[in-house]
């Protein structure tokens, strides 16, 4: 599990599945007795302390939702759903099905593309002509490549996720091949390195986590 600051106050915390049943124990043995409520999207634990818990309902809506609203989230985030995911950045792409956790298809590959400035004697519009083409011929890669490993599997898919660099995955947004991908498209965008095989096998853990906003009694109000 790992936390960062939120913004408006209290700490984002992500949670796997496994341990979100014992992460709500822990809480509830830290803060007292909580109230539970929420909707499709969220659910909100307010301890006997006022600490408060915003839990983030991950691949939303949750069907059905309402009481009892731990037991819902538990099961609705531990479900084994099928998840494409396409991470792209300049010059890398992997493309990979998930079922639960596990990785049934997948295609990595590259492309070179040179770095931003010009070497040796290129004049810098030659430079950044090649330039231009070595991006737009990678991007194309990467694209076949998630219409390869992909489109088999749109039927099936609960879900979409996309990652790497936002600025090259913001790129490919407006080509048609795409369209069928957006319309699965769910957070959280998985913001990673050079997307590799092994870094491909590692984003269960990211996209499958629930993203938890604590905010300790202390903070309230301040």
């Amino acid at each position: 599990m790992s936390a960062r600051p939120a913004r408006g106050g209290g700490r984002w915390v992500t949670v796997p599945p496994e341990r979100l049943h014992p992460w709500i124990d822990g809480f509830a043995g830290r803060h007292g007795p909580f109230t539970a409520s929420g909707d499709r999207q969220v659910v909100r634990l307010v301890a006997a302390d006022g600490a408060l818990a915003e839990l983030h309902v991950p691949f939303p809506p949750m069907m059905p939702f309402g009481p009892p609203h731990v037991s819902r989230l538990v099961a609705h985030s531990g479900a084994d759903r099928r998840v494409g995911v396409f991470l792209v950045r300049l010059g890398g792409y992997a493309a990979g099905v998930f079922k639960g956790g596990e990785l049934v298809a997948s295609k990595v590959g590259s492309r070179l593309v040179q770095g931003r400035t010009a070497a040796g004697g290129w004049s810098q519009q030659r430079f950044a002509r090649r330039r231009r083409n070595q991006a737009s011929q990678a991007f194309d890669d990467a694209m076949e490549t998630a219409v390869r490993v992909l489109t088999p599997h749109l039927g099936e898919l609960d879900a979409v996720v996309l990652g790497g660099d936002r600025r090259a995955v913001d790129a490919l947004r407006p080509d048609r091949r795409m369209a069928p991908l957006l319309a699965l498209e769910r957070e959280p965008f998985l913001v990673v390195p050079d997307p590799r095989l092994a870094v491909l096998r590692e984003t269960p853990a990211l996209f499958r986590a629930v993203r938890v906003r604590v905010v300790d009694p202390d903070s309230l109000g301040s």
